[in-house]
Parts: structure tokens; sequence; C-alpha cells
């Protein structure tokens, strides 16, 4: 590789760690401040860049602060693509949360150094709640295509791929909800466990359905 082909190559590792200097510094201080008290310029002066730099990578601070969230929706998405192809729509999607959570070589949300307090926070902070909802959105709409793709149908005639991601999106945001009002930071994985479950045919039985179920269940479990 001569210097032509380095400079670009250098100039990219540049950029990227300026976008991470900003990111992590934004992260910290929003967090041991609180979103309201943190400009734009102090995340910039702690990065030892100006507001215009800043605003070539973010669009603004709430952007910035979740930078380090974006990632885990693509590899939840790569996680997905390495399915088995035989799996059900909803059963792939599920595996790929899990293979996410289980990740060696990327730490899940309920490990992350102070992840946890970022999302109690976008639990009370409507724009940053906005902004980690786009990035949601974002995410899910590349999990539709993939699973369209493994369907071999269009997305937009067929609703199976779009209703497969509502349901295992869904799932995920209230395991969320409900590990961040749980006060249990180790405790995602059975959250998670139990969202998924709680889409079960069960859900679509009737009371009657549901009842007859469980005194089947019951006889069938030795005493």
């Amino acid at each position: 590789m001569d210097a032509t082909e380095k400079a670009p190559e250098r100039r990219g590792r540049k950029v990227r760690r300026t976008r991470d200097t900003l990111a992590r510094c934004a992260f910290e201080l929003v967090l041991d401040h609180g979103l309201r008290s943190v400009t734009v310029e102090e995340i910039a002066q702690a990065a030892d860049v100006d507001r215009r730099t800043f605003s070539r990578h973010f669009p603004n601070k709430e952007a910035a602060v979740l930078d380090s969230v974006r990632g885990d929706g693509d590899r939840i998405n790569r996680a997905l693509r390495a399915r088995p192809a035989a799996e059900p729509p909803l059963t792939a999607y599920r595996g790929a949360v899990f293979d996410w959570l289980r990740d060696p070589a990327a730490e899940p949300w309920h490990t992350r150094p102070r992840i946890f307090d970022l999302l109690v926070m976008a639990e009370e902070e409507p724009t940053l709640y906005a902004a980690f909802h786009h990035i949601r959105v974002d995410a899910q709409e590349e999990s539709v295509a993939i699973l369209a793709a493994r369907l071999a149908v269009d997305p937009r005639r067929d609703l199976r791929p779009a209703v497969a991601v509502a349901a295992g999106a869904g799932a995920l945001l209230a395991a969320q909800a409900a590990w961040v009002r749980s006060g249990r930071p180790a405790a995602l994985p059975e959250f998670v466990d139990q969202a998924f479950d709680a889409l079960s045919a069960e859900l679509l039985e009737t009371p009657a359905e549901r009842e007859a179920h469980h005194r089947t269940t019951e006889k069938s479990t030795p005493s």
C-alpha cells in the first residue's frame, strides 16, 4: 500500500476516533450532570474540538449520548442473518436477541458500565427517549428486510416479516422497561426470556381454553 492509499485510511481512523471521543464525553457528562445541564459546547470542549466539528458527527447531544448503543441493533441483525434458515421468523429473532446478549466479542447492555443508568435516564427524558426510539426503528427496518429475504417475500406485500419484528422488538422493549424499573442491572436476560415467553400461543387462547390447558398441564405433571 503506497502513501496515496494510506492517507484516506488514516483520515478515516481519525474521524472515527473523533466521533468516539465526542460520544464518550457526551455519555459521561450527561450521566454525571444530567441531560438538561450539559450543552453541546461543553461536550465539544471536553473532546477538545469545536462546535462545528461536533455538528459534523451528530445532529444533537442526544444522538451523541446514545451513539454507544447504536451498534447493538447492528449486532442483533448480524446475529439474525446467521440464524438457521429453517427457524420460523419470530424464533429466529428471539435467538438473535439471545445471541447478542451472550456475544463474547461485545458487552451487552446488562454488563456494560453505566448503560443501565443511561436507560433509566432515557425513560425520564422525552428527547433522549425519542432519540433512542429512532435508533430502534432503524434497526427494526433492517430486521424486517433480513426476515423478508429469509422468507423470499416482498415485505411491502407480505406482512409476516414486519409482524414478527414488531412482536419480537416489542418483547425486547417490554423486557428493557421491566429491567429498568426493577433496579437489577444483571437481570436483563431473565426479563427478555419472560417477555418472549409471553408471546406464546397462550396469549391467543380464550380464558376457557387457557384454563383447560392449565388443567391438562397439572394432570400431566408428576406429583
